[in-house]
C-alpha cells in the first residue's frame, strides 16, 4: 500500500505544478500595480529629445499634476495612443514624455509625424529612467501629483474611452 502511495507522489506533485501554472498563465501582466505607486518619482537628470543640451530632472514634476508617457518611435501601440494624449493635452492636461531606448532623430521623426502632446520630452536612449520606473515596455503611463508623488499607473495603450473612464477621473482627483 504503502508502494503504490510512493508512486502516486510523482503525479500528484505534477498535477499541483500544472495547476500553478495554468493559474499563471491566466494572469493579465498589465492588471499589474506599480511598486512606486504612493512614492516619489525617482530621481534622474537626462538631457531633453529637443535639446541634448538642456537638462531636465525630477524637478519638472513638481507643482502641478502630470501625465508621464513613457513612449518609443519603435513601440507600434505607442503610434496608436498618441491621437489619445494629443486629445489629453487639448484638455487641459499636463504630459511630460519619455523618448525610451530610442535615437534623438527617431523620436523627433516620430512626434513630427504623429503630433507632439509633451510639454517636454526627456530623452532616455539607455532606459535607465525606465528601468527605475519599473517599465518592461513602451507605452506606459504615471500620474504624478504636485509634490512629485506617483499616484497612478496605466499599462499598455490608453484606449480612447480609458482617456474619459479613467485617466481624466484620476486626473481631476489629484488637482
Amino acid at each position: 500500500m504503502k508502494r503504490r502511495l510512493l508512486l502516486l507522489l510523482p503525479l500528484v506533485g505534477f498535477l499541483l505544478l500544472s495547476g500553478f501554472l495554468y493559474m499563471g498563465l491566466s494572469l493579465d501582466p498589465f492588471q499589474r500595480d506599480s511598486a512606486l505607486l504612493a512614492r516619489e518619482f525617482p530621481e534622474f537628470q537626462l538631457s531633453t529629445l529637443e535639446d541634448s543640451e538642456v537638462l531636465v530632472d525630477e524637478s519638472l514634476l513638481k507643482g502641478e499634476v502630470t501625465l508621464v508617457n513613457v513612449w518609443g518611435e519603435w513601440c507600434p501601440t505607442c503610434k496608436q495612443e498618441m491621437p489619445q494624449l494629443l486629445s489629453l493635452a487639448e484638455r487641459g492636461v499636463r504630459l511630460i514624455g519619455v523618448d525610451y531606448k530610442d535615437t534623438r532623430a527617431k523620436g523627433q521623426e516620430f512626434l513630427e509625424e504623429f503630433g507632439n502632446p509633451f510639454e517636454v520630452n526627456v530623452f532616455d536612449p539607455e532606459g535607465d529612467l525606465g528601468f527605475e520606473l519599473g517599465v518592461y515596455g513602451a507605452p506606459e503611463t504615471f500620474l504624478v501629483d504636485r509634490d512629485g508623488i506617483i499616484r497612478y499607473h496605466h499599462t499598455g495603450y490608453i484606449k480612447p474611452e480609458d482617456v474619459v473612464q479613467t485617466i481624466l477621473p484620476e486626473v481631476r482627483k489629484w488637482q
